[in-house]
């Protein structure tokens, strides 16, 4: 297992977006703990509505390479993670969660029985609205960001990735023929080849406002 030696606010301030890599690879066990992290992401209604496709081999990074248009990112990470949005999942039997959260003494059967109602209820609401595709990509991208995070804390370097067909990427992960899935992201992870200096960003005054957007900030909240 690794150890940890990074605070998450030192992860937040030190991660940089790397497009090169070194070709070492990723130990497994270090692989598998960043997916751990990653299943550990808050997800709407705990319907975990999304899942993560780890993609090492030669010709899934070359296929996403070629999805992506050409970018760096798949032809040099030894892992490239493809986020995969599940907005059907809410029709699926969770049974097995329910029961894990009664195990654990998270939930008892009277909340069982009236969350699983309410999530339905909120679930159909969405589908009437066409937001199913929306809340699960949020799922989806919410868990990036945890792999982004930890990934940082393990000394690797991530890149989430726009610029691709989707299409395409479903072709390469092989959900070509799922019209119920999509896909919300792409992360490269390995060791980086390069040192990305901290662009900066804009104060926390331009973009932070309170109890109504564009409303400035007292001075004692100013930074």
């Amino acid at each position: 297992m690794t150890k940890h030696t990074m605070s998450v606010a030192e992860a937040i301030r030190t991660r940089r977006t790397v497009r090169h890599y070194l070709p070492d690879p990723i130990p497994q066990s270090m692989l598998d703990e960043l997916l751990d992290l990653a299943v550990e992401a808050p997800t709407s209604w705990n319907l975990q509505d999304r899942s993560i496709v780890a993609v090492s081999g030669d010709e899934g990074r070359a296929g996403l390479a070629w999805a992506t248009g050409g970018q760096p990112q798949p032809q040099e990470a030894p892992v490239v993670l493809v986020f995969v949005a599940e907005p059907q999942a809410w029709r699926e039997d969770h049974g097995d969660v329910y029961e894990q959260a009664r195990r654990s003494g998270a939930w008892n059967d009277e909340f069982i029985a009236g969350f699983s109602a309410a999530s339905q209820a909120f679930q159909e609401d969405l589908d009437r609205r066409g937001l199913l595709r929306e809340y699960a990509v949020k799922d989806a991208v919410i868990a990036a960001s945890f792999v982004m995070l930890a990934a940082t804390g393990m000394g690797l370097a991530t890149s989430p990735m726009n610029g691709w067909d989707e299409a395409k990427v479903k072709k390469v992960i092989g959900i070509a023929d799922r019209d119920d899935l999509a896909v919300a992201l792409l992360v490269s992870v390995g060791y980086p080849a390069q040192e990305r200096p901290h662009p900066g960003r804009r104060p926390r005054r331009r973009t932070v406002f309170y109890e109504s957007y564009g409303a400035a900030a007292t001075p004692s909240q100013d930074g």
